[in-house]
């Protein structure tokens, strides 16, 4: 390959950075940052170019989406959402339906704040509910199976990995690999056309997901008594719905109604249409996330500890600054990738392992799938996503395939690492537990990261054919 000098310094940068991901032998933010100021002082670009990256757009959506995924959690309104769900008649006692539900309520919520936050809280609900059957099963003699126990954390975890899918702030790789496109591409994905493929992915995975478990760790009773009185006794708990909530749900049910807005419009209206214009050109998905946190510093919190207070404080306010800075490093070496030409001197040399003719394209997103899979069961799904997106969109630059239905093939499997516990935060929370043993999570999660990649080289061969990408 003939480099640059600039390109030759940025590979044994970027080289450097994959390592120290893969290894975390430095924070990941840490690494991004370090990999930023290594290429201002290496010259491969001059500092004002490496950071714009980190003003990026959708820095702002992740900082208006982490707002409001924290004023969800603080006035329970996750947990509010997840024992209206448990104490629906449908799922009553019965082991198979808990698990649906668990699973149901994992992934929805997951589809708006932090997966690894719904996964810390659903294993708090599911501790409980199985500490009530325990203590039923004392006075019925006939105690569940304890593989249902390690059933029901594994769904936890794999269904909250999984519904961070749905949306675009469902997890970071998602933002990620949206950057990404958007910046080497061109393309722009709005939240609506990504929910048109991410939901359809998340119900077929989260379904295949009870199945499995179900199948593999029956609790070999019919009901496990004492989970709806434990439900019932927790939902009153939560009381009658508070100023807080209600402020909190009308900020969340704004922004969610401007992130859909000009999808809607497009699709009832057209694309001439001036309302189709206007929100397409001043509405875009970090402008109205950053309204919906707004609004929560307006609206009422019912909250009288020293005079009015609003849904959320600004002491209250928690962003996670590690995915922002993440986001911003990795991106900036992405761009560096390709503007020092780095990027296309490695498509070249990769172009021989991809197939040419009119499989090029399949065989492509097939590999940045297969690839991405392998990668986030070894190092974070964020940094998966950073590493494998950008080769892909050169790989496809290259190769003649389609290299923008390739990158979002590469950023949805970033999110499907399931066997290890050091493959996703959800994973490690629930090993954490000491319910699951090891060899359970990798058999399990084996299989589903087979299901997962499957599921998501169909859904995306499907969406580029439908939507004509």
């Amino acid at each position: 390959m003939n480099l640059t000098p600039e390109a030759q310094s940025l590979a044994v940068i970027v080289l450097m950075v994959v390592v120290l991901w893969v290894t975390e032998a430095l924070p990941l933010a840490i690494t991004a940052l370090l990999g930023a100021v290594a290429c201002v002082l290496a010259g491969v670009a001059p500092a004002k170019e490496v950071f714009r990256p980190f003003a990026d757009p959708l820095i702002f959506l992740f900082i208006g989406s982490f707002l409001l995924a924290e004023a969800i959690r603080i006035h329970k309104l996750d947990r509010r959402l997840a024992y209206a769900v448990l104490s629906l008649p449908w799922v009553g006692e019965r082991p198979g339906r808990i698990l649906a539900a668990v699973a149901v309520i994992s992934a929805v919520i997951s589809a708006f704040i932090s997966n690894t936050c719904t996964a810390a809280m659903m294993l708090a609900i599911v501790s409980g509910i199985l500490a009530a059957v325990d203590e039923s099963s004392r006075l019925t003699q006939r105690p569940p199976a304890q593989r249902f126990a390690t059933g029901l954390y594994l769904c936890i975890a794999f269904s909250a990995s999984i519904g961070g899918l749905a949306t675009p702030i469902g997890t970071a790789p998602n933002l990620i690999g949206l950057g990404f496109i958007r910046q080497q591409l061109g393309v722009d994905i709005s939240f609506f056309e990504w929910c048109l493929v991410g939901i359809p992915v998340v119900t077929v995975l989260t379904a295949f997901t009870v199945v499995l478990l179900n199948s593999m760790f029956s609790a070999g009773v019919e009901r496990l008594e004492g989970v709806r009185r434990f439900v019932a006794d927790e939902r009153g708990r939560l009381g009658p719905w508070t100023t807080g909530q209600k402020s909190v749900l009308t900020a969340f049910a704004i922004t969610v109604a401007l992130w859909i807005g000009p999808g809607v419009s497009l699709a009832v209206l057209g694309p001439t249409h001036p309302l189709t214009a206007w929100l397409k050109t001043r509405m875009p998905e970090g402008v109205a996330a950053l309204i919906g946190a707004i609004l929560l510093f307006i609206l009422p919190g019912g909250r009288w500890r020293a005079g009015w207070s609003p849904a959320l404080e600004w002491s209250e306010a928690r962003v996670d600054w590690g995915i922002v800075l993440l986001y911003g490093g990795g991106m900036a070496l992405g761009e560096l990738c390709f503007s020092t030409g780095l990027a296309g001197s490695f498509g070249d040399a990769m172009a021989a392992w991809v197939p040419g003719g009119e499989w090029a394209g399949v065989a492509l997103v097939v590999m940045a799938t297969v690839v991405a899979v392998i990668t986030s069961e070894f190092t974070s799904n964020a940094a998966s996503a950073n590493m494998v997106v950008p080769v892909v969109i050169a790989l496809g630059q290259h190769t003649g395939g389609d290299h923008l239905v390739a990158a979002l093939a590469a950023t949805f499997a970033s999110s499907l690492g399931f066997m290890m516990p050091i493959s996703t935060p959800c994973n490690a929370i629930v090993y954490g537990s000491g319910q699951v043993p090891l060899r359970a999570m990798m058999r399990s999660g084996a299989i589903l990261d087979v299901a997962g990649a499957i599921t998501v080289v169909v859904a995306m061969l499907a969406a580029a054919r439908i939507a004509g990408w």
